[in-house]
């Protein structure tokens, strides 16, 4: 018994160039044949970020900024945070060989207290697909 099977592909029109997020998932695919130095690279020009000490309640903002050192489109497609406490906002394109960007992290502090490290990791297709950066520091309750 013979079964056809027809496949129709849509388009959004959309400009957008969209990147499979398998090339992150397994990196070494998305890179295979190519020479450690045509592939991209993150170079972030700090990875951790010492706040010091704030109050309890307190937000604390910081930038990692970050450029693409290699010689292949970067790509971005998850970036995770340890704890609910802590929001991020990074560039959802393909960063082009050379170009800068930044990755912008939010702590916000309410209900802690005492030293926090909160990590936030960054997924790409990079070898090794996954970079991690830090915020720590010292909540201290009001008064104190």
């Amino acid at each position: 018994m013979l079964i056809a099977v027809s496949v129709v592909a849509c388009s959004n029109n959309s400009n957008e160039k969209k990147v499979s997020t398998d090339v992150v998932k397994n990196s070494k695919s998305a890179t295979k044949g190519k020479k450690p130095y045509e592939r991209p690279q993150i170079m972030f020009k700090e990875t951790t970020y010492d706040f010091g000490k704030i109050i309890q309640g307190e937000k604390v903002e910081h930038t990692f900024h970050f450029t693409n050192a290699g010689r292949a489109d970067l790509v971005i497609t998850k970036v995770s945070t340890s704890c609910g406490c802590t929001a991020t906002n990074y560039p959802h394109y393909p960063i082009k060989p050379g170009d800068s960007a930044k990755i912008d992290v939010v702590f916000d502090s309410h209900n802690k207290k005492g030293f926090q490290n909160k990590t936030v990791t960054v997924l790409t297709n990079t070898e090794p697909n996954y970079t991690r950066l830090y915020l720590k520091g010292m909540v201290v309750l009001p008064g104190k």
